[in-house]
């Protein structure tokens, strides 16, 4: 038969007598009250939150550590402890060994290093005074230790309780060093790592598009890891740091004046406060003083649902402050608890009576524990306890919410060793998981063995939420997002606004109501806090020298460059069909230009061409109905029919510039214009030297009346041509012409033109076309004055002179214009010059046919040339 499991209570913090001076210790090891009980599981609370170190005098053994200012938040820690153990033994779960009960003890820490390692060893030990490695064993098994409030406090005791393999299980402390298991390998924790916490808060940041922070932190362990992870991983996330500054542990006035000036001086409307809520306490207060106001508080989970921080006097400043929070879950039956302790219930629990001071404002007459706290003496009215007062009566600081977020991490974490204790239990004989498969002792287990069981503890609390720990001893890391809301009467509330869970697919960790958000401003939308405002589609990034990288200038982007997404470091360059649109923000397809029909520049040289052709065209038919008249029979009639029809064509090949560039026509453009032309001059050529073989003709004893055949005109016509023809031939067949898409001449203009392929050729063909029409200048121009009626030579001249200033102005225009505008001006170069010709040479003769038909006869003709050829003698 089992024997019986009877609660075992310590509570050894201020059970002593009190003299002027305050409450100390007359001997912390010697006066205990406890009860004996076969498990007990320790536990350590800072239910004093202020302590004073003794004065180090090496001449004598060290007095007690004082401790001072009492806190009912972290004395509901310790009565949470002490909830869950009755819950699992008061015969309310039969699951857990119902034969057996558990007992705990629990110790005030102060926050004191010293008093934590001290109270440990007397845990491991049972002894008032503790002697290393020395167990008596007249004292119930230690199960497991759930402690302590902080990292730093939990990083000692882990080292310690490591070396015997005892189990710890923390409730507050979140450093991720207590993860590394070669280290600390018997540490567990019911509050998640603040790699996952720093990892929320960075998420949080970016989820309100905070690019600009600034960053506050102790110098402890929480402080200076969280923050350094924090920062971490803001940069993944792109946000910039404005200023880091920390707050020793011990407060000065230079280091607070110091941080209050750079909050002032900072551009960023976001900081985030990784801390413990005692040390941030005199910064904030002294930043109150300055009023500080329009700023977004980030709160780590140490102190987003702080009330010592949120006070009336800090309310104004810190409303509006989002954090992260412990998961808070609602333990059934733990309200009601908190209103059963009473001081007279409770004689051996000196905890109750400070806290029914503090709650009531009276102290205890007579009372060995009476307290000459400065804060409960500002507190106090200086009325006496009588113990008829009512906690229900009273909105007890023991009751509020925020403090029920860490009550139930010691609620699993008290769980998490029972279910261990369980397993252990339940173990078969000869199935167990030890040497020779056997099972350990529930009365007489080693840590170690607990140890075993604690690893593999995965189960559903009351509430459903499901708990366990990872290899690195981790709970599932979830939080709540908090908002403090600013009440009319002054006060705080925290109220939930969202959750982090980082169970949750990448990406769904984060879950934030903004509607349900109160800010510190006037308005509703999401605070700005960057360095400087976003950069537009359109534009790029550019750092500023010597600052962070959120701090930039916003660059336009370069030519030919966009970029479409808001904050772009780089502009990226278009496709080579595309072109960006006038603010850069994309790409859009490049405008195509050439020569068309549509356009007015087009249509107005396609209308000149049809009119001059019809011009040629009307005088062609003139003079074919008039050719037996002797202004057309005059100078080779058969020489003015091929003129005409070569200037036709002329005109017309100025129509193939003009239109979609197609392999047909840039092919034969170039070369029907160079042929016509020559055929052109040459007939011209033919022209004035026919004018000149007749006149020397008909002087006496004249050798040329054999040259004024029709073979001299076509020999000449003839040779000339087929040199040009021999030199578009050859440009066809070595490097014909093509269309091409010149996508780099104009900036934004994808240029369809005809490539020539052989700028040689095309200047050979027009250099060739100039140098008979120079030839036929010269020959003109000395023929001019020749004694003739109708003598042509003089406006060959012109004509010539005409063709020879347009293709001189055609060379530097043609050379000096992109894209259609080259092709207009060899339009224009093709027309002018074709309407010199027509107009030099044959709109005199039209003028004679159509108006004065009285000169166009025989005796007209001979009889001005033979009045002049006696003008001539007589001279």
């Amino acid at each position: 038969m089992l024997p019986t499991l009877l609660v075992f209570l310590v509570l050894p913090a201020h059970l002593c007598p009190v003299d002027a001076q305050g409450c100390t210790l007359k001997s912390l090891e010697e006066v205990v009250s406890r009860s004996d009980g076969d498990i007990i599981i320790g536990g350590t609370f800072p239910i004093n939150y202020n302590w004073k170190d003794p004065e180090m005098v090496f001449t004598k053994p060290p007095e007690p550590i004082l401790c001072n200012t009492f806190t009912s938040r972290t004395y509901q820690w310790a009565q949470a402890m002490a909830f869950t153990i009755s819950e699992i033994t008061g015969n309310r779960d039969q699951n857990f060994f119902p034969s057996l009960t558990l007992g705990f003890l629990v110790y005030d820490t102060c926050l004191s290093l010293v008093r934590i390692l001290k109270g440990t060893m007397r845990m491991l030990t049972g002894q008032a005074k503790p002697i290393a490695n020395y167990q008596c064993q007249s004292r119930p098994s230690l199960a497991a230790l759930v402690a302590d409030s902080g990292s730093t406090r939990s990083i000692a005791t882990a080292r310690l309780l490591g070396l015997y393999r005892y189990p710890q299980v923390s409730y507050f402390a979140s450093s991720p060093l207590l993860s590394e298991k070669i280290q600390f390998p018997s540490f567990f924790r019911t509050i998640p790592s603040d790699d996952i916490q720093a990892w929320g808060l960075a998420q949080l940041v970016a989820h309100f598009e905070w690019s600009w922070v600034g960053l506050l932190s102790t110098e402890d362990d929480y402080g200076e890891l969280g923050s350094q992870m924090l920062k971490s991983k803001l940069q993944k996330f792109g946000i910039c740091i404005a200023f880091h500054e920390t707050f020793s542990i011990v407060p000065t006035a230079r280091k607070i004046i110091h941080i209050v000036d750079m909050v002032k001086r900072t551009s960023t409307n976001a900081i985030l406060v990784f801390s413990a809520d005692p040390f941030m306490c005199p910064v904030m207060e002294e930043l109150s003083k300055h009023n500080i106001t329009g700023k977004v508080w980030l709160a780590s989970e140490a102190w987003s649902t702080s009330p010592s921080v949120s006070t009336n006097k800090l309310a104004s400043m810190l409303s509006g402050t989002i954090g992260l929070a412990i998961h808070e879950s609602k333990m059934p039956g733990f309200k009601e608890f908190l209103l059963k302790p009473h001081p007279l219930n409770s004689p051996n629990d000196i905890f109750v009576k400070m806290f029914w001071e503090m709650a009531f404002r009276c102290r205890w007459p007579n009372s060995e524990i009476n307290q000459t706290l400065a804060n409960l003496d500002a507190n106090s009215t200086g009325d006496f306890c009588t113990g008829a007062e009512q906690l229900e009566n009273l909105n007890s600081p023991n009751s509020n919410e925020p403090d029920l977020r860490i009550s139930y991490n010691i609620y699993n974490a008290v769980y998490s060793v029972a279910h261990a204790l369980q397993d252990m239990n339940s173990c078969v004989p000869g199935k167990g998981p030890f040497a020779n498969n056997t099972c350990a002792n529930i009365q007489h287990f080693k840590p170690w063995q607990l140890l075993h069981y604690m690893k593999k503890v995965h189960f559903r609390n009351k509430m459903g939420e499901e708990m366990y720990f990872d290899r690195d001893g981790n709970p599932p890391a979830v939080y709540d997002i908090v908002n403090w809301h600013l009440q009319p009467d002054g006060t705080i509330s925290y109220v939930n606004v969202g959750k982090f869970d980082s169970r949750a697919p990448k990406g769904q960790e984060l879950y934030v109501n903004i509607s349900a958000i109160q800010w510190n401003t006037q308005r509703t939308e999401i605070p700005r806090s960057v360095c400087s405002e976003s950069c537009p589609p359109g534009y790029r990034k550019a750092s500023q020298k010597g600052r962070p990288l959120c701090c930039f200038d916003c660059v336009l982007c370069a030519e030919g460059e966009v970029s479409n997404v808001t904050d772009s470091s780089t502009c990226w360059p278009c496709p080579s069909d595309q072109w960006p649109n006038r603010r850069r923000s994309k790409c859009a397809p490049k405008r195509i230009e050439f020569l068309s029909y549509q356009e007015p520049l087009g249509l107005t040289l396609a209308a000149i061409v049809v009119l001059w052709t019809i011009i040629t065209i009307l005088i062609l038919c003139t003079f074919i109905k008039y050719r037996d008249t002797p202004i057309a029979k005059a100078n080779n009639r058969a020489l003015s029919f091929l003129l005409l029809g070569m200037l036709v064509l002329s005109f017309l090949c100025s129509l193939l510039f003009i239109g979609d560039p197609h392999p047909t026509t840039c092919l034969i453009r170039q070369t029907a214009f160079g042929i016509s032309f020559v055929l052109c001059i040459s007939c011209v050529l033919a022209k004035t030297i026919m004018v000149i073989i007749a006149f020397n003709a008909t002087k006496p004893n004249s050798n040329l009346r054999g040259w004024l055949g029709p073979w001299v005109t076509i020999v000449i016509v003839s040779t000339s041509t087929f040199l040009q023809v021999f030199i578009c031939t050859t440009w066809l067949l070595l490097c014909p012409p093509f269309p091409e898409m010149d996508m780099k001449l104009k900036i934004g203009i994808i240029i369809w033109q005809c490539n020539e392929c052989s700028d040689v050729a095309f200047w050979c063909m027009l250099g060739y076309m100039g140098f008979l029409a120079c030839v036929s200048f010269l020959v003109a121009f000395l023929a001019r004055k020749l004694p003739d009626s109708f003598n042509e030579a003089k406006w060959i001249t012109f004509s010539m002179l005409v063709f020879l200033s347009v293709w001189l102005s055609f060379i530097p225009g043609y050379l000096s214009t992109q894209g259609k505008y080259t092709v207009a001006v060899e339009i224009f170069g093709i027309i002018s010059s074709s309407a010199g010709i027509l107009v030099c040479i044959f709109f005199p003769k039209c003028y004679i046919i159509l108006l004065r038909p009285d000169m166009n006869t025989r005796q007209q003709l001979f009889g001005k040339r033979t009045r002049k050829n006696k003008k001539i003698k007589a001279i």
